[in-house]
């Protein structure tokens, strides 16, 4: 039955095609089911909101809203967006409003209950069916709900419409088979779910065939890649595969779990020349009592200890890490053992989050929770220690000479202070003087090395000349892309948390 307040979408006679934008919000994996979902719609006809078109929601005819369901200021975002979107359907008769992601998985009915205007909500299961309910909502005047509980197709499998033409995302695994309490990502996503090695290395291939010369291999627990199909030791031969394929200049990979984390991917990385030394490993709490709590499979000193030997293997490696503030029972002393934890691991920056409850998962429902004025003193605290170790690390940096993949979209003052944004191979932001020649000037994906003269807690500053810039595959394929506008509007809008960006 058609709800009163649902505003069907209206088909116009010789219409131009329609236009759609992607907006995500929560981790890389939601960033790269958004490329996928820009991939259906390129492939169903729709054409993508030009980049300079965009606004924090836009007026496109189809606004599809990818979720997720662990971090609260994104519920919050979606439902006052959500809200908006009602004005804005009034406004552009035939209009379209798609919810997909963890939150849709988790939430289906209750979004069309709150948001009764949203005409699609799919899982993270079926993002394939998205162009189907979209023309069956527009067709029967009428809410399409439709949530899988089993994968229909590996999100590989599905056409995409990526970010950047030289750096790229390759999912390698879908699902999670751990039990963090404070989690509900197992129940969205399912079981860990893997493809098979020759499929991955195959993709992988046909991208730097088309110019990427960076990718990131993504998982939920990406090291414990090649469970389901018995090989402890897949991830490790993954990466050095990787090592094997010309033109690849840099891997990535997040995010690792560190009770899977084995010493066969230490030896990889360290011998593989492509594999950059980088490493996210989520560290949570630095207390053994908290970390039995969330149902983490480790304790400190077996954290501490995968660090020692990866700095062994890679003295030059950067590592990074995520913490949640205030979890459920954390008592002074365990907030103290996580400081004491974040010092001795010298991380070079973390992604450190104040807890909030998550209903559906079995930490929502303890009973100690811990007062908000305390989480927050707490969280303060905590950034303020990582802050003065991310500028110590960083201003061991001063002087030297490092070689800077240019990118697009991290350096949001460039313009302002003439400076072009790159990433070291370590991952760090570097910020550098913009050459006087145009013709000396990197293109987005070109490579050189600079001399950092400057360093910040969250980024490094190279005023120094540009020497040895390649002129890359990458910086080509962007290149190309410039020059076919049409061709290669940006249409995900990617909500991924980044660290804040300081004054330089």
């Amino acid at each position: 039955m058609l709800k009163p307040e649902y505003t069907p979408a209206v088909d116009a006679p010789s219409a131009p095609a329609r236009s759609y934008r992607v907006i995500t919000y929560g981790c890389q994996m939601n960033a790269h089911d958004s490329e996928r979902i820009a991939g259906l719609l390129d492939q169903a006809g729709y054409v993508a909101l030009p980049a300079h078109e965009h606004t924090e929601i836009g007026p496109a005819d189809v606004v599809v809203f990818n979720t997720c369901a662990v971090r609260e200021n994104a519920d919050n975002r979606l439902y006052g967006n959500l809200g908006r979107m009602a004005t804005f359907k009034k406004e552009h008769p035939g209009m379209q409003i798609a919810v997909g992601g963890c939150m849709a998985q988790k939430d289906r009915d209750l979004i069309v209950s709150k948001a009764p205007w949203v005409d699609v909500v799919f899982g993270t299961n079926n993002v394939g069916s998205l162009p189907i309910l979209l023309e069956r909502a527009r067709i029967e005047q009428a809410s399409q709900v439709e949530i899988t509980e089993a994968l229909q197709t590996f999100p590989s499998n599905l056409p995409t419409h990526r970010e950047l033409d030289y750096a790229a995302w390759v999912s390698i695994s879908v699902g999670c088979n751990n039990t963090c309490t404070y989690c509900i990502v197992p129940a969205l996503r399912g079981k860990e779910t893997d493809r098979r090695p020759g499929d991955i290395l195959a993709e992988i291939q046909m991208l730097v065939d088309q110019g990427v010369q960076e990718i990131t291999l993504l998982g939920q627990n990406v090291n414990t890649y090649g469970v389901e199909f018995g090989d402890r030791g897949a991830f490790a031969k993954l990466l050095r595969a990787c090592g094997d394929i010309t033109g690849l200049e840099r891997v990535r990979f997040t995010s690792p779990h560190p009770a899977a984390f084995t010493d066969d991917v230490i030896e990889a990385m360290a011998e593989t020349p492509n594999v950059m030394h980088q490493l996210h490993m989520p560290l949570q709490s630095g207390s053994d009592h908290v970390l039995r709590a969330m149902r983490r499979s480790y304790r400190s000193e077996r954290f501490h200890g995968i660090l020692e030997r990866v700095r062994a293997a890679m003295p030059d490696a950067a590592i990074s890490t995520d913490i949640i503030v205030g979890f459920p029972g954390e008592t002074d002393e365990d907030f103290e053992q996580t400081l004491q934890a974040v010092r001795r691991s010298r991380f070079t920056n973390a992604y450190t989050f104040q807890y909030s409850i998550r209903p559906g998962t079995p930490a929502g429902e303890m009973a100690n929770q811990v007062p908000h004025d305390v989480v927050q003193e707490r969280y303060e605290r905590l950034v303020a220690v990582q802050d003065e170790i991310s500028w110590e690390e960083n201003k061991l940096l001063l002087g030297a000479n490092v070689e800077v993949m240019f990118t697009t979209g991290d350096g949001r003052k460039d313009q302002a202070t003439d400076r072009i944004s790159g990433r070291a191979r370590d991952n760090r932001l570097v910020h550098v003087r913009v050459p006087s020649d145009p013709a000396d000037r990197p293109r987005p994906g070109d490579i050189g090395e600079v001399t950092i003269t400057y360093a910040a807690p969250h980024h490094l500053v190279a005023d120094s000349p540009i020497r040895n810039l390649r002129r890359t595959r990458g910086g080509d394929a962007w290149q190309a892309h410039q020059d076919q506008p049409d061709v290669t509007s940006r249409a995900v809008g990617l909500g991924i948390p980044a660290l804040a960006p300081r004054s330089r």
